[in-house]
């Protein structure tokens, strides 16, 4: 696949689209709540409207983007498609890395309503983990790309699929980075590019690391046992009124696109919604802050990029069934998913030398429990030397 030579990036938003988003904040227009207890309709109209006299008012972005910067980015064009990604490289002391050449490097791929800024948390554990308090542990060299369509990553001229995708995740790892063997880790859509990585890739992946695990194609899903069948109806039941949202993203997105590229609001409040009941809690502030909320809602905003993450969801229709995958993976269950089954997982993966359950935590697993996923990553790592 053909590649071209990475160069730096920094965000830098001109003024003037700060400008015309405040102009569209303090035009905002509010519908009458219906009738129900706080969430239970959807985003909280009162919580919405507090959330955007912060982003109105009281949201520094140039602040959010020199704290961004701060991590070194890079743009390079992969197979006619411009991709953005953070490299984070661990410090190379010999103390540490008595029996490697090098620390070992890691892709992290993130998923739908995320941006590379969510596995940032992850990110900064494996790469410095002597910032936080982990001298002897050991590093990583941490690539974070942002997936096709998303934030400052141009959308694929082919269908968004786990292989297309995979394909420019290989290269970037092997041909612009000079890796020969690379980890990876992914959630959400992420996790689809993290498995095809591995299925496709296998003399390159040395291992892969899960806490959204694979949930087998249907060729592999027969035959359940009693544990898999209750771990398949308990999920059938936490998503019955919760799954509109991926029924319009995969028929009509261009429709739903309109009004979240047009409305600050509306944007954000298609996406808060997921922030807060996918993290699995009832108060949103139990993993996300304002500023955190408020930065991510406007990476998707400046860079009019929510219509085309929903092409993850539109192509879906052509995604191929996933091989059975034979490199050793590690699995911690997130807490969304608890009570996943082995046998399940099995199904997929046919090396599974790490098993754990996460103690708290949600569907943002990376971002909501950053040192629990990088303690079980070393561990798995660990257990490859």
């Amino acid at each position: 696949m053909d590649v071209t030579t990475p160069q730096p990036f920094r965000i830098e938003i001109p003024q003037s689209e700060l400008d015309d988003l405040r102009t569209r904040l303090a035009r905002t227009r509010y519908p009458a709540p219906t009738p129900a207890g706080p969430w239970e309709a959807g985003v909280d109209i009162p919580y919405l409207r507090g959330l955007m006299d912060v982003w109105h008012e009281g949201f520094d972005w140039r602040a959010a983007e020199e704290r961004l910067n701060e991590v070194p980015q890079f743009v390079v064009t992969i197979g006619g498609t411009r991709i953005h990604y953070a490299l984070l490289r661990a410090e190379r002391g010999a103390e540490r890395h008595t029996d490697l050449a090098a620390p070992p490097p890691i892709i992290l791929s993130h998923g739908w309503p995320y941006s590379f800024i969510e596995m940032l948390p992850v990110a900064e554990r494996l790469a410095h983990p002597e910032r936080f308090g982990e001298p002897d542990a050991e590093a990583f060299d941490v690539v974070v790309p942002s997936l096709p369509g998303y934030g400052f990553s141009d959308p694929l001229d082919v269908p968004f699929t786990s292989p297309n995708v995979a394909e420019r995740w290989h290269a970037l790892m092997t041909d612009v980075l000079g890796y020969e063997r690379y980890a990876t880790y992914g959630e959400d859509v992420g996790t689809w590019v993290s498995d095809r990585l591995a299925a496709t890739h296998p003399e390159a992946v040395l291992g892969l690391f899960a806490t959204h695990a694979a949930f087998p194609p249907d060729e592999r899903a027969h035959d359940l046992t009693d544990e898999e069948l209750a771990f398949v109806d308990w999920l059938k039941q936490k998503w019955s009124r919760a799954s509109a949202y991926s029924s319009q993203q995969s028929t009509r997105p261009d429709t739903l696109a309109v009004g979240l590229t047009d409305s600050p609001a509306g944007l954000a409040a298609w996406l808060i919604e997921k922030f807060r009941e996918w993290s699995g809690t009832p108060e949103i502030s139990d993993y996300w802050t304002t500023d955190e909320l408020l930065t991510t809602i406007s990476l998707y905003w400046f860079t009019e990029t929510i219509g085309t993450s929903f092409r993850a969801y539109f192509e879906e229709r052509e995604e191929p069934s996933m091989p059975r995958i034979g490199v050793p993976v590690g699995v911690s269950i997130q807490w969304g998913e608890r009570g996943f089954p082995r046998r399940y997982a099995e199904r997929t993966y046919d090396d599974i030398r790490f098993w754990n359950d996460l103690t708290s935590g949600g569907h943002f697993t990376a971002k909501q429990s950053p040192e629990l996923v990088a303690a079980d990553m070393r561990t798995f790592f660990a257990g490859l030397r």
